[in-house]
């Protein structure tokens, strides 16, 4: 089945979930603050677990360079998202310049690579996650604060991302064998990944009015370059990268061409930046995301 069928149904499901999310917000079932302790959830618990998982593999020299390609590829294609949404934003808003640089690789990208490239892929994908929560906390504090005194090497290094990707490199690299119960415990957690992370984004929807989300011009400016922009640039640049390693481009493609990441959200309300443009953001380009995702694939289909 061509990637981007299987990438536009796979997106319906999240949707589902999204809805779901949505619904139980709207009917009282949940709170915001309850939605905020599922992000923690997933932030330290299921999306590490995840990434965990995706190195839980013999050690090969085939796969040892195709992390190192995967992890420059990473490291471009954000250079790439940072300069972009720089270039835009950067007199317009510090909410927007964040929303557009970093998508939300970690809760939509990975579970879409997961379920569209196979588990495989997400061994390839989670550099980029962890080198985007880097940029987060460093360059991304900046923009959202202008004082280089916020940046703290302790916030990188307690990074629960960075913390599971040292982790699955340990066990890559070394013999260690897991107990086959911790194995399914592992394995059970990081496949909550993608249905709780939409029914977080989907609680965030159901606070927004639709006039609102609708009607905002720089959510909408936000959202094309986060969706379209960014990701065209990327899949050009991702030429770079040998045919021999299309598991790994279209990875890292996937993980560029999602939507604004939900931290904006987080981090909009512990620097007091304008929470509702971080929602707004989110939300939007998460719907359209649904549509952009699939014809991303599908170009670079047909220009790789």
């Amino acid at each position: 089945m061509d990637i981007a069928v299987l990438l536009f149904r796979q997106n319906a499901v999240m949707f589902v979930y999204l809805l779901i999310g949505y619904f139980l917000y709207r009917r009282h079932l949940i709170t915001a603050q309850g939605s905020g302790d599922i992000g923690k959830m997933l932030l330290y618990i299921i999306m590490p677990a995840a990434i965990v998982r995706s190195y839980m593999k013999a050690y090969s020299a085939e796969m040892l360079a195709g992390f190192a390609v995967s992890f420059l590829a990473a490291l471009g294609a954000l250079a790439l998202a940072v300069a972009v949404s720089s270039l835009v934003f950067h007199k317009k808003s510090a909410i927007r310049q964040f929303g557009a640089a970093f998508s939300n690789a970690g809760f939509i990208g990975i579970p879409l690579v997961q379920m569209t490239l196979g588990e495989e892929a997400v061994f390839y994908v989670a550099s980029f996650v962890a080198v985007l929560n880097i940029l987060q906390w460093t360059f991304g504090v900046l923009i959202m604060t202008k004082d280089r005194s916020t940046v703290s090497l302790k916030k990188i290094v307690s990074n629960p991302i960075v913390i599971s990707l040292l982790i699955g490199l340990l066990l890559f690299f070394f013999p260690i064998q897991i107990p086959e119960m911790a194995e399914g415990i592992i394995g059970t957690l990081a496949s909550m990944n993608g249905p709780l992370a939409m029914i977080v984004l989907g609680v965030y929807l159901a606070q927004i009015s639709f006039r609102e989300l609708f009607t905002d011009r720089l959510a909408y400016l936000c959202t094309a370059v986060r969706l379209i922009v960014i990701p065209i640039i990327t899949m050009i640049g991702l030429l770079l990268v040998p045919e021999t390693y299309e598991t790994i481009r279209l990875a890292i493609l996937l993980a560029a061409a999602a939507p604004v990441g939900a931290n904006v959200a987080i981090f909009a309300q512990l620097y007091h930046k304008e929470y509702t443009d971080a929602v707004k953001d989110v939300c939007l380009s998460t719907v359209f995301s649904i549509m952009t995702m699939p014809l991303v694939i599908g170009l670079a289909n047909a220009v790789w």
